[in-house]
């Protein structure tokens, strides 16, 4: 039976009888014939091998839809094992059916990782001879079958093998060449970005000759402490003022227009370390998707030797659309060495970072490829908001679901509504693949590589965005896991300037006065605040006392600084409230209670992560601290069906 006997008419399926559907490519314009002739093609083949017409008649129209082909979407639905079509395959041409291929039969080449993108074939180097490994496509058979015909000789040195098998093998064959890229690349081409090397030998001088300085000026009189205090207070008030403004701003709430043309293949990656309480989640997670199929990449990327995460994995049901790529143990073992190390192998024109303990909102994706679609070109990077669930399990997860709030549905919009730079989220970045490699790819070093990214694509001309979409997680509920966290957070973010300020004129120049200014405040201010915030809460105590004994007298330079750091209190406890609070939603509201009132107390655990932080960094540079997750529970969760952004926050 043949295809306008019974599959794709004007492409509309009949109710009672969708395998019967007629259709003629007659007085269709040429790119459409040629589709028809294609699917001709494949659907003649697959009748051939024995697969029913209604299953090759639903694959069909979703091949339409998606813009793929037949064959891509059968597998890609599951409805049949790749094994045994491929093995089909292989009989039809009357060839071998290699199930599995030895790597060391592979000659390792950079060109080799092509097939990683595109597994198509392989040269295998046998003791008796080369034999070449294909993965033939079905609208190829007949033209296949007649290369074989006119040259018998190719039957003996040709195998069928599966996309899964021959992308396994050249993961293997270049693993370590592979790994050894993913940890030096930045480095290599681009070293001024880099975070491999802690301090310059410029910094590292003007760093001991300021200490030195500032030793013998205090030893000199207590003007300079003055000095000093005035300008530590003028730094956090600016941080905090820069923070103020995102209270004040209204993000413009335009509708995103929804594209119509056919989605592109989107990848995900997910770096997982000692993760496997909760792969099942994460993978059922990822498999709400909205988005086509047979056009996801899905990389779930571990170490090797993490055996029970990797077991854990594959007793799930995954379907084709993943793969567990698997690094070789080299340091540095952080995350973005691991995302540099699947990059290479990324066959989307988009991707997107997630958490192991992520679940994003369904239809994330589609959101942000119409935001790309809708945004300058320039715009190469896109972050969703992480929405915390577990705002009432204990007083830090409420501070922290305030904090997240306050960053990324006030701060960051703010930024990216005046083109500013971003700090990015560790996760839920939607980012142009050709961009991302043309910057260099993550930093290996770096222990907040998304920040860091943030202010590079910056510093190289391109801008990010923001989508309200979001993606849902827990906060640490433990001040033993929130610590070692933001300990590794802090050393991250203080990389991040040491590598930015390596030659600060250059930076003022590709950033322009502005940025320059707004990088210094988020995150030198940053830093700056939460290293001074203990003295500053010391300095407050004491001068209040002496304001009980009558001293400082009044209009002094004493009262001045005393009043400039009660405002400075003041006004980071608030901002830390009302930032978040104005970004919740009712529920979340709801599930923080009266916990906010240990914000005080929060600031201080900050500044200890910061000391933490500054004091490690010399002496364990490279040391990543992990962070626990287990998998979410419902009871007391907030589950809101649907999420709005922070204009949404005041319902």
């Amino acid at each position: 039976m043949r295809i306008g006997e019974y599959a794709l008419g004007g492409l509309e399926a009949d109710q009672a009888a969708p395998h019967t559907i007629a259709i003629s490519s007659r007085d269709q314009p040429a790119p459409q014939r040629a589709a028809f002739d294609s699917f001709q093609m494949e659907i003649d083949a697959l009748l051939r091998l024995g697969i029913g017409k209604p299953i090759i008649a639903r694959a069909a129209i979703a091949a339409r839809n998606n813009g793929t082909t037949i064959e891509r979407e059968l597998l890609a639905s599951g409805t049949v094992d790749p094994d045994s079509y491929y093995a089909g395959l292989a009989r039809a041409l009357k060839l071998s059916f290699l199930p599995t291929i030895d790597a060391s039969l592979i000659a390792d080449s950079k060109t080799l990782d092509t097939q990683l993108i595109d597994a198509r074939m392989v040269r295998l180097n046998h003791v008796s001879g080369a034999v070449l490994a294909i993965v033939p496509e079905i609208s190829k058979l007949d033209e296949i079958a007649a290369l074989i015909g006119d040259h018998p000789t190719l039957l003996e040195q040709t195998v069928v093998t599966t996309p899964s098998a021959l992308r396994q093998a050249v993961w293997r064959c270049g693993a370590e060449r592979r790994v050894k890229e993913s940890a030096r690349h930045l480095f290599d081409t681009r070293a001024g970005f880099s975070a491999r090397i802690v301090l310059s030998g410029k910094q590292g001088f003007l760093a001991g000759l300021g200490f030195c300085a500032a030793a013998a000026a205090f030893a000199s009189g207590v003007a300079t402490g003055l000095i000093v205090h005035l300008t530590v207070s003028m730094i956090y008030m600016g941080a905090i003022l820069l923070r103020a403004l995102a209270l004040g701003h209204t993000r413009k709430s335009a509708a995103v227009p929804q594209t119509t043309e056919r989605l592109p293949v989107y990848t995900v990656l997910v770096a997982l370390y000692k993760e496997a309480e909760v792969a099942g989640q994460l993978v059922a997670a990822l498999k709400r998707l909205n988005w086509p199929a047979a056009k996801l990449d899905i990389k779930l990327i571990c170490e090797a030797d993490d055996h029970p995460t990797i077991a854990a994995l594959r007793a799930e049901e995954l379907g084709p659309q993943f793969e567990i790529v698997e690094v070789p143990a080299m340091q540095p073992r952080t995350k973005p060495k691991a995302l540099n190390y699947a990059l290479a192998a990324v066959r989307g024109e988009f991707l997107v970072i997630y958490d192991a303990e992520d679940r994003p909102h369904p239809d994330q994706l589609r959101a942000a490829y119409a935001e790309f679609a809708a945004s300058p070109a320039d715009v190469v990077c896109l972050q969703a908001p992480l929405v915390t669930t577990n705002g009432s399990a204990s007083w830090i997860a409420a501070s922290f679901a305030l904090e997240y709030a306050a960053l990324f549905r006030m701060l960051l919009p703010m930024l990216a509504s005046y083109r500013l730079p971003m700090p990015l989220g560790g996760t839920s970045n939607h980012l142009r693949v050709a961009e991302l490699k043309a910057a260099g790819g993550w930093d290996p070093h770096n222990f907040t590589e998304d920040a860091d990214l943030g202010m590079r694509l910056y510093r190289l001309g391109y801008r990010c965005g923001v989508i309200d979409c979001p993606t849902y997680e827990d906060a640490p509920t433990t001040a033993k896991v929130w610590l070692n966290q933001r300990t590794r957070w802090f050393k991250g973010w203080l990389q991040t300037w040491l590598v930015m300020m390596r030659s600060p004129l250059v930076l003022l120049k590709e950033m322009g006065p502005r940025a320059f200014a707004v990088f210094q405040l988020l995150i030198g201010g940053m830093l700056v605040s939460s290293l001074a915030h203990p003295w500053l809460i010391v300095l407050l105590m004491t001068t209040a006392t002496y304001v009980l004994l009558g001293f400082p007298p009044p209009g002094s330079t004493e009262q001045i600084l005393f009043m400039l750091d009660i405002a400075n209190t003041i006004m980071s406890y608030s901002l830390f409230y009302l930032l978040g609070r104005r970004a919740m939603l009712r529920d979340e509201r709801q599930q923080i209670g009266r916990r906010w009132l240990a914000v005080p107390v929060y600031w201080l655990m900050i500044s200890l992560a910061a000391w933490r932080a500054a004091l490690e960094l010399p002496f364990k540079p490279f040391f990543w601290s992990k962070t626990p997750h287990l998998p979410t529970v419902t009871k007391g969760k907030l589950h809101p069906t649907r999420f709005h952004s922070a204009k949404s926050g005041n319902a």
